[in-house]
């Protein structure tokens, strides 16, 4: 019989060995979202969040049609790509991803949209995870999580909105957290290996309360870049894995 054996407990870094007896199967990644950064001072901004230890970046690009806000588009997320070190993830709150994902394919690591789009939704996936681009879906809090079930096994990532998208600052909701729990257990128990994503309202406490259902990418806004110290922020954050 073949036998497993776990480093010692002192080997293992805190947050990785709390990932491994929650039964996580991805580090946590820390994703500043570029919405709440002064766009006056961008490039200062971006320099500064990364070198407090963010991860990724996370761009929401929203057409005032899916979600009641517009905040930027290609033009604003390249003058982003332009500076940016870490990984940009892109969350296209837009109805029509179908049409518009191809002019964010250069810069992204990642491309996310709504299953409540209109359009094609498994298609637009499938084109851009051919391109080599990770996926991803997300789902409003009023969309019964059902919806996103049939594109489980095609995605890189499931984001779990935990507040309703369009404006930041807003106050989490902690009755998301059932998605993340179900995202969870059908990865498990089907093998996929998509990450779980959280945003909206993410600071340290709400931060441990989504790991502990099963996220394991926070995208933190305001709790960041409205920091006095982004650094002791996002420290904050990930201690409180």
């Amino acid at each position: 019989m073949l036998t497993i054996r776990c480093p010692p407990r002192s080997v293992l870094p805190q947050v990785m060995l709390r990932a491994l007896l929650c039964g996580m199967t991805h580090p946590i990644i820390i994703a500043p979202s570029v919405l709440a950064a002064d766009w006056g001072r961008l490039h200062e901004h971006i320099r500064h969040v990364e070198a407090a230890g963010a991860d990724w970046l996370h761009l929401d690009v929203m057409d005032g049609h899916l979600v009641e806000n517009i905040s930027f588009g290609p033009a604003f997320c390249e003058c982003v790509a332009k500076v940016a070190k870490v990984p940009l993830d892109v969350h296209l709150m837009i109805t029509r991803p179908d049409t518009f994902w191809p002019r964010f394919a250069k810069l992204a690591k990642n491309i996310t949209i709504h299953v409540e789009a209109e359009c094609d939704v498994p298609g637009t996936l499938r084109a851009i995870r051919s391109t080599g681009i990770g996926c991803g879906i997300s789902l409003k809090p009023g969309t019964p999580f059902a919806s996103i079930e049939p594109f489980l096994g095609e995605v890189n990532l499931v984001l779990v909105m935990t507040v309703e998208p369009g404006f930041g600052g807003q106050p989490f909701m902690p009755e998301m957290m059932e998605k993340v729990r179900e995202a969870r257990k059908i990865r498990a128990a089907r093998g996929f290996g998509y990450r779980i994503e959280v945003d909206g309202g993410i600071n340290a406490a709400t931060g441990k309360t989504s790991i502990e259902a099963g996220a394991d990418t926070l995208v933190a806004g305001t709790s960041v870049f409205g920091a006095a110290d982004m650094a002791a922020a996002i420290r904050t954050i990930r201690a409180a894995a």
